[in-house]
Order: structure tokens, then C-alpha cells, then sequence
């Protein structure tokens, strides 16, 4: 186990590093290994055609161009002497096959061989890769042990804490292996200088940890100051407030709703499903009906509610006036409840301070216990004629007594249906006598004292009437864990004799030399009874009256006791910290822990306090900092191969595999139950699972890891290419959204298993404001202040020259250079990406086209083009894709629709496509990509998703899987979720083999 700590020895961290690095090894070694070879041959034939047939094929019409001596587009074939050699390098010779029967190689100026020649060594090439592919069917490949990818680990963090930390966003970039995947083992490898990396990012991590009464969890920030730690317990409970249905109008429109469908002709529902659908409170709601239906007599506010509620629309047609007539009704009720609002005046003592704190928390528990209370003395200046009458007619008590009885009561029965707050969250100091819209805002949750923390709980009329008996419970736990995680009491009465001693002066005389802030025994029960003898009896001989003297013996004994609770409750909780931190290793290893691991952990945790002398706390951290320090949890362990031969994963191993492939992280407590269980290796189960998981929000992960990298807008939120003086629109907030669009398209297909032609065909996109806005699509209403993350799904995109992958703005920006755009980058985009070609690259001395679209001249791009493409050197590539870019060009640089170009002539979009078939625009190539490289794109899509979910680069022996991926796609109506059964219920996804397998 690693320290942490400074005092640790640096030894530790020289064996952690050691037994990374040793695994790192052994999973190069796998790979060394896997890559020779299985030992056996191929067909005799075969090697007779490539010796006879082959070989002189080449010699006569290939390695002119492509031979040793500087091979065109760096495709040398002289090596390529043995059938070995042409296996191991089998995506080379099915880009040879691929020119072959597309004509493009030889070149057209050069000698052609016949047809029959071109046709044998076709098949040849075919047959030589189904023979190898057929040897070798199902073989898990190479098994490389490998660390967790940056995105791995960034997602299993946020799995394990509940926080998104992302703690890698300075590690360095993944490198990606050949199929464009950052998941691979191939280049996942560890250094001295990223564990350093990584050993920093536990720390950080550590640095959130947050003990409970119960275990302990963390939290969004750090929370190693008494600050951080007030912020983390008061914002919990701050936000717990802000949740809840406190909001009148909304009972009140909730109400009228029940009564209108209660005359409609269908069956009325329970008041309890209306609270339900307007998401208020059943408890409260049934008093606030039972309040605005009842027909007992009423005066004052009461009768205006009820008059104003009588008024509303009689039927359900009328909602948007109904709701302003909710509305209506909350601004007289909240209006009349805040003037009947109580006054209560300091307490004094002669000597003492009026912000004293048992002074300021004597008068807050006034308030507080007054929130439903009625005091007629409120309204004693609210009479006839007066100016106050005038603002609060309801208010004015009548004069016969008989109706003024019935006036108060009826105030009563106000007040205590509407409270005066359900709760305070924010508490100026109100002893300074300003008025309470003039306090100081931004103290949540204060006490309101003068230079010193403490908070204070007011939130009765909230408890009582609108939470649940859940909601209750939780809310008594926040503010218990309040004091639990800040010290809140020891702290606030450290604070109390401080400012005593100092604002005050009150412990100014000789008798009170021994209460010291500085003192950490001040706060021990003997020095807190001795202080609360001394300082009442000053006050007794001070005049103190019988209010102020109940104040200070009541302070005394409350904070007493609460400093009593936090100490006993932190010892209390120690052993469930333990337990925690057992269980927190558990789901970080990814399976249950041994007696072993178990003894360790805790024989870490006990050497930290005995012979380092670390507190509690600390020592917790450093074992967190442990735990995710250890290979266990940097390392994919389900991957690390055994000295046996091929075998079944276990279903631990099963489980981590899985939920590494669609969530890019650990398993959850479902996943984990079932493998402990011993039953997710049963085929139904994994399939039932896998489905459950692609509709989780997790499967973000696997439209943002898998589909970012597939598509090539993984990194585009820090996409800087573009000028921004020239294109003003193209914000940081707009290239987010640009960026969400295809996650969110993906993530849509993922949960209603669509079929994989959606990515393509789909008439359909997801808009927030302001994409939509850059799409022209106005048929959206999204407020006049619009959210970033209110996004919505555009039925018949269409219209708009929108729906489905290709016309999103995050591709056509990605592939602009930034003044202009670029249909060679496009047209690429799409032939690699979307159809699997593998095109060389351009060679160095190839001129460059002017950065600015107004800089063309007098050609038009695609004129530009076609001229360039009059070389034969160049003609060979650019046809294969030139005209797949430039039916886009009616998309500007950041992915605008455009009629006209940046130099101000009308944009053409019509092109040939490779094979003759022309066309116009995105329909055009469509059409093109659907009758002639539909095969291409299904085809290209399972080999990026097979590899993706493998974790490496694909081999001749996965080409049976990905015929039968191909078949079975077909068969289930082409389902996204029929790839992903078909991945994890192959040999290749369900076993490993060791390393001497070969």
C-alpha cells in the first residue's frame, strides 16, 4: 500500500511504481508474442500461386511505383515475399485488392495487366486472408495488460465518488492505435513521469473526501479548510431547500386543476395524483383544497383567496389564464402574510453585546416559533383611514365584535395555513435593527451573528406540512451532518468567547482569565459549566432579567450538548469510515475483496495513526490515496493474461469488460451482484444486461468515447481554427453545442435501439437555443432566456438541410480550415470515417489551396479542384473522395446553410461520385452512399465497434465475426443493440488466452 503522507517512505512509492511498470512488461510481452504467429502454415496452393502467379504480377506492374526505391504514397510491396508476410500485414493487401478492382492500380498510363491476371490475383489475395481468418477464428487477439485510459479513468472516478473530478485533464493526450481508438492496449502503456501524474490526481481526489456519520463520501470541491467544508454542508442543505414545492401558485394551480377535472366527463383523479403530476406536495395540497372549497365563513385574506379562486376559468381550456390567476392569488397572499409578519425586540444586559450570541439566538427562536402564529398586535396601526389601511384593505379588523371574532380567527387560520417562510436560508444580524430587506444577503444558513460562524436551523413550517416522512428524515440528517463535517459547535463557541472577550468585553474581569479561545480545552464540558457559572452570575449582578437569564443558561446547555454530540458522534463513526473504506476498495479493484486485502487495508489504516501519527481523517485519505494508487484499480485486470491457455473470462472479468466497452468505466452494483453471483455467464443474462446498460445515462460514455473518436470530434470542444473575427457567431458556448449534437443523436439511438441507417438517413437532429438559432430553425420556442442544456429532438430536420450525422455543424467546422471550406477534408472525412477507405496521405510537395475562399479568383472550389485533379498523381486519391466533399458546400465554414460562397458566387454542390452516378447536395450523396456503399458504411461501422469493444486493433482471424455481425445486423432490422449482442457473445469478447498461447 502507498502513503501519501509526507512522512511516508519514499520506498512505497518506488514499489508502486515497480509493479506498474512489471505490469506494463507483461503485456508487451503478450503482444510480442500474439504478433509472430500460430505456427501454422498455409495451404500449399496458395503458396505455389504467390510464388508462380503473384510475385510476377507484381514485379510487372507494381513495384516500379511501389518498390523500395521511394514507393509512391509510401506503399512499399518488395517485402511482401511469403504468405506470412502478407497475413501480418492484411489491411495493406486489402487496400491492393480494393485499387485492383476499382481499376486505379496500375495507373491508367501504365502497362494493364489482363483482365483474367487482375481477377486471379483478386481472389488470391481473398482467399489467402479467409483461410487465415478461418484458422484462427475466435481468437481473443493479444491480451495486453493496460492502464486505464484517461477517459477510463475520468469516468470510473466519477463512478466511485459520485463527482465528476475528471482528475486527467492535464495527463497527456492517449495516444490512439490504428483504428482510431484511445482504448487500446497497444499504446496504453505507464512512465515515471505519468505516475507521477497519477499519483497527484489521487491526491486531488483524496482532497474531496468527506466523513460522514455513516461512512463517507466527497464532494465537488476540495474541502481540506474549515471553508471548503461550511460550503460543501450548507450548500447541501441550501439545495435540499431549493428543491422542494414551495412555490403557492403552483398549489394553487394544482387545485384548480383537480377541481376542473373533476367536472370533466372522464373519471376525476385523486388530489393525490395532481400532486403528483405538478410535482407539490399531497400534504400540503390537501390543505390549501381543503382551505380554498370549504364553505365555512371567512374574513379578511382568507375570504380574497377564496374570492379570487372562485374566479378562475371553469374549465380545462383556460390554463395559461388559470395560471395567471395562480399567480394573481400568491402575490395577496404572500403580500398580506409578510405584513402580519412578527417584530420582537433585542434582548440587553448591562455589559453585554447585543450581537452576543445566546442574545441573537434567543430572538431568532422567536421568529422561528412564530412562523404560523398570528399576534394581533401586528395589526394594531391597520386601521380605518390610516395609510396602512389603504395599502392592506384586507386587513382591517370590522368593528362589529361578532365579525371581528370571526376576523381573527380567520387571521389564525391564514397564518397558520401560510407561514410567514417555510424556511430561511439566508440571515442578515438582525439586532442591528435595519430593516430585514436591508440586512446583508449571501449568509446561508447564519445565525446572524457579528464576526463569528454559526448557523441555525429554521425551517419548521417546511418540516411540518410539506416534506415526507423521507424528506424529513433527510433533511434532519443534512444539518446533523452540518455539525458532523464543519465542527459547527466547537467551532461556534471557540467563536462565543472570543468575541466575548473581545466585541463584547464581557469576559473582560479577572474572574474569566481562564476561558481563552486559544485554549483547546474551552470547550470541554468542566471548562463550559465553569464559564456558564461566572458568566451568569455577572449577569444576575448585572440586573439581567428573567428573558436574558433564560437565554444565557438556555445557550450554555445547547451548545454544551451539541459539542458533546459532535465529539461522541465522531468516534461513533469511525468503525463505518472503516467499513467504507473496505467497500469503497471493493468497487474500485472491480470485485470483492480477499481476507487478505482486507487485513492490509486495515493494517495501513492503524500503522498511519500508531507509528506516523496521523489523525483520523488523514489516515482515511492516505488509504484512498492507496487504493487508487494500486494496479488493481489503474490497471484493466480483467485483461491481464494467466499462464494457461485460451479460457472463459470469469464473470468478474466478465463485468468489467462489459461495462469498460459501453460505459468507458467500472461496473455498477447490478452488474457486480450477478458476476459475484455466478450468473453472468449465462447468454441471456449478458444480453439482458448489455441492453439494460445501452439504456443508461452512462451510455453517454460509448456515444462520446466510441462515436467522438469514430467520427473524429472527440477534442472538438478545443477546436481554435476558426477565425472568430470573420465568423463572430462561432462562440464557445455554440462549438459546446456543435459538440453535444452527435452525443445527443447518439445517445437518442442508443435508448430506443434504432436502427444503425439513422445515422445517416435520419430526418431528424437535437437542438439547444442557440444551435437552433444557427440552423435558422425558428419553429422553436425556447423562452426569451434560454438554458444551454435545454435541448430538443427537430422532427423533418430536412427543411432545414438537416438530420442525421452528416450535415452537423461539429463536422463540417472540423473539416473547414477556418476562411473557407474544404471538400477535400469533407469528402475524406466521409470516405474514412463513414466507408472505411484507407487512403494514403497527400504527398509533401502538394501545393496548398488559398486560405480564404476569396482568394480563389475567378474558379469556383469545385472548379479549382477538378483542375487538380487533371494530375494524375493527384487524380488516383482526390477522385475516390473530392466528390463526397463537395456536395457539402452549401454548408459554410462553421456549418451554415449557404446559397452564395464567401466571394459571393452561388454555390454548386453537384458532383460525380466515384463510379459514374452524379448528384446534388446531401440527397445526392444519399442516394449514392445508399445504392452503392450501404455495404461499405454497415460494413466499416461493425469493424470500428468490434474494435472499439475489444480494446484493440482487429485481426484476419475477427473477419468471421464481422461477416456474422453483418448477418445477424441484417436479420434483426439492422438494431444498434444487435452489434453490440453480437461483441459481447463472441469467443473473442467472452475468453482470453494466456501468453504462451502461441
Amino acid at each position: 500500500m502507498l502513503c501519501i503522507h509526507p512522512v511516508a517512505p519514499a520506498s512505497l512509492l518506488q514499489l508502486t511504481f515497480a509493479a506498474t511498470v512489471a505490469l506494463s512488461a507483461f503485456g508487451g510481452r503478450a503482444l510480442i508474442a500474439a504478433e509472430t504467429g500460430s505456427g501454422k502454415s498455409a495451404s500449399p496452393r496458395l503458396e505455389r500461386e504467390l510464388a508462380e502467379e503473384v510475385l510476377p504480377f507484381l514485379h510487372r506492374y507494381c513495384t516500379d511505383c511501389h518498390g523500395s526505391d521511394l514507393p509512391e504514397a509510401k506503399l512499399d510491396l518488395s517485402p511482401y515475399t511469403s504468405i506470412e508476410s502478407v497475413e501480418r500485414h492484411h489491411q495493406t493487401w486489402q487496400e491492393v485488392r480494393h485499387r485492383l478492382e476499382a481499376g486505379e492500380m496500375p495507373p491508367e498510363d501504365a502497362d494493364q495487366p489482363a483482365a483474367e491476371k487482375r481477377q486471379r490475383v483478386m481472389r488470391w489475395i481473398d482467399e489467402v486472408r479467409r483461410e487465415a481468418a478461418l484458422r484462427n477464428a475466435g481468437d481473443p487477439g493479444p491480451v495486453v495488460t493496460r492502464r486505464l485510459s484517461n477517459a477510463e479513468y475520468n469516468y470510473t472516478i466519477r463512478d466511485l465518488t459520485g463527482v465528476d473530478l475528471r482528475p486527467t485533464r492535464d495527463f497527456p493526450v492517449d495516444p490512439a492505435n490504428e483504428a482510431g481508438f484511445d482504448n487500446s492496449g497497444e499504446s496504453l502503456a505507464m512512465s515515471p513521469a505519468l505516475l507521477e501524474k497519477y499519483l497527484g490526481a489521487a491526491r486531488s481526489i483524496a482532497e474531496h473526501l468527506v466523513l460522514k456519520l455513516d461512512g463517507f463520501t466527497f464532494a465537488p470541491h476540495p474541502v481540506m479548510t474549515e471553508t471548503d467544508r461550511d460550503k460543501y454542508a450548507v450548500r447541501r442543505i441550501v439545495d435540499f431547500y431549493q428543491r422542494q414545492p414551495t412555490d403557492l401558485a403552483d398549489y394553487f394551480y394544482a387545485a384548480w386543476t383537480f377541481k376542473v377535472d373533476g367536472r370533466s366527463a372522464r373519471s376525476a383523479k385523486s388530489l393525490d395524483q395532481i400532486a403528483v403530476e405538478h410535482r407539490v406536495s399531497p400534504r400540503y395540497l390537501h390543505r390549501v383544497w381543503s382551505m380554498l372549497d370549504g364553505d365555512a365563513p371567512v374574513l379578511g385574506p382568507l375570504a380574497t383567496a377564496r374570492r379570487l379562486w372562485r374566479a378562475l376559468p371553469g374549465d380545462a381550456d383556460h390554463a395559461a389564464d388559470a395560471r395567471r390567476g395562480c399567480e394573481a392569488m400568491r402575490a395577496s397572499v404572500v403580500e398580506n402574510r409578510q405584513r402580519l409578519e412578527p417584530t420582537f425586540p433585542n434582548l440587553k444586559l448591562e455589559g453585554g453585546h447585543l450581537g452576543s450570541q445566546q442574545f441573537v439566538l434567543w430572538k431568532n427562536d422567536q421568529y422561528a416559533a412564530h412562523r404560523r402564529l398570528f399576534m394581533p398586535g401586528t395589526i394594531a396601526d391597520v386601521t380605518e383611514g390610516s395609510e396602512e389601511a389603504d395599502k392592506f384593505p384586507d386587513l382591517v379588523a370590522p368593528q362589529d365584535p361578532a365579525d371581528r371574532a370571526l376576523f381573527e380567527e380567520s387571521l389564525r387560520q391564514f397564518c397558520d395555513l401560510f407561514p410567514d417562510a417555510f424556511y430561511v436560508s439566508e440571515r442578515g444580524r438582525d439586532y442591528v435593527g435595519r430593516a430585514r430587506d436591508q440586512q446583508e444577503k449571501g449568509r446561508l444558513l447564519s445565525a446572524g451573528f457579528h464576526s463569528m460562524m454559526g448557523y441555525y436551523r429554521d425551517d419548521a413550517p417546511l418540516h411540518e406540512m410539506i416534506l415526507d416522512e423521507a424528506a424529513r428524515d433527510e433533511i434532519d440528517t443534512l444539518w446533523q451532518e452540518l455539525d458532523f463535517i464543519t465542527a459547527a459547535p466547537i467551532r461556534q463557541y471557540t467563536g462565543f468567547v472570543w468575541f466575548e472577550r473581545t466585541d463584547s468585553r464581557y469576559l473582560r474581569d479577572e474572574v474569566f482569565d481562564f476561558a481563552r479561545a486559544e485554549d483547546k480545552q474551552v470547550t470541554s464540558e468542566p471548562m463550559i459549566g465553569r464559564l456558564a457559572t461566572e458568566y451568569l452570575a455577572k449577569a444576575e449582578r448585572n440586573g439581567g432579567s428573567q428573558e436574558v437569564m433564560h437565554s444565557i443558561e438556555t445557550y450554555f446547555d445547547q451548545m454544551n450538548q451539541r459539542v458533546r454530540w459532535v465529539e461522541q458522534a465522531r468516534v461513533d463513526a469511525r468503525d463505518s469510515h472503516l467499513d467504507a473504506l473496505l467497500a469503497f476498495a471493493a468497487r474500485a479493484y472491480r470485485r470483492p475483496l480477499t481476507d487478505a486485502e482486507r487485513r492490509d487495508l486495515l493494517n495501513f489504516y492503524h500503522s498511519l495513526r500508531n507509528e506516523d501519527q496521523l489523525d483520523h481523517e488523514e489516515s482515511i485519505q492516505d488509504c484512498v490515496v492507496a487504493i487508487l494508487m494500486s494496479p488493481e484499480f489503474c490497471y484493466r485486470m480483467d485483461l491481464v493474461p494467466t499462464e494457461d491457455q485460451q479460457r472463459p473470462l470469469s464473470d468478474l472479468e466478465l463485468a468489467s469488460r462489459l461495462s469498460f466497452f459501453l460505459w468507458s468505466s467500472m461496473p455498477d452494483a447490478e452488474l457486480t451482484d450477478l458476476a459475484v453471483a455466478g450468473r453472468l455467464g449465462d447468454r441471456e443474462v449478458l444480453v439482458a444486461q448489455a441492453r439494460r446498460m445501452l439504456r443508461d445515462d452512462r451510455a453517454e460514455a460509448l456515444a462520446v468515447e466510441f462515436g467522438g473518436n469514430w467520427l473524429d470530434f472527440r477534442r472538438f470542444e478545443q477546436h481554435n481554427s476558426v477565425d472568430r473575427e470573420r465568423f463572430p457567431e462561432f462562440t464557445d458556448s455554440l462549438r459546446t453545442a456543435m459538440f453535444l449534437e452527435p452525443i445527443r443523436f447518439f445517445v437518442d439511438l442508443l435508448r430506443r435501439d434504432a436502427p444503425v441507417s439513422e445515422f445517416l438517413q435520419a430526418d431528424h437532429t437535437f437542438v439547444n437555443a442557440e444551435l437552433a438559432n444557427h440552423y435558422g430553425i425558428t419553429s422553436l420556442d425556447f423562452g426569451p432566456s434560454p438554458a444551454d442544456d435545454d435541448w430538443r429532438r427537430v422532427d423533418g430536420a430536412g427543411e432545414f438541410g438537416r438530420g442525421g450525422l452528416l450535415p452537423m455543424a461539429v463536422f463540417q467546422t472540423v473539416n473547414s480550415p477556418g476562411l473557407r471550406t474544404s471538400p477535400v477534408k469533407r469528402g475524406y472525412w466521409v470516405a474514412r470515417r463513414l466507408l472505411g477507405e484507407r487512403i494514403p496521405p497527400p504527398p509533401p510537395d502538394v501545393p496548398e489551396l488559398p486560405e480564404d475562399e476569396k482568394d480563389l479568383g475567378e474558379l469556383t472550389l469545385a472548379a479549382t479542384l477538378a483542375r487538380h485533379r487533371e494530375h494524375a498523381s493527384c487524380a488516383a486519391c482526390h477522385d475516390r473522395f473530392d466528390s463526397l466533399g463537395l456536395v457539402f458546400e452549401n454548408y459554410g465554414p462553421v456549418g451554415q446553410w449557404r446559397t452564395i460562397d464567401l466571394a459571393d458566387r452561388p454555390v454548386e454542390s453537384h458532383a460525380e461520385f466515384p463510379g459514374g452516378m452524379r448528384g446534388e447536395g446531401l440527397d445526392g450523396l444519399l442516394m449514392y452512399i445508399d445504392a452503392y456503399r450501404r455495404g461499405d458504411f454497415i460494413d466499416n461501422l461493425c469493424r470500428k465497434l468490434l474494435s472499439y469493444g475489444l480494446g484493440r486493433s482487429l485481426r484476419l482471424s475477427d473477419d468471421p465475426l464481422v461477416e456474422r455481425m453483418k448477418e445477424r445486423l441484417q436479420a434483426d432490422d439492422h438494431r444498434l443493440s444487435s452489434l453490440v449482442t453480437s461483441i459481447v457473445t463472441s469467443t473473442q469478447f467472452l475468453e482470453k488466452r494466456g501468453r504462451h498461447h502461441e
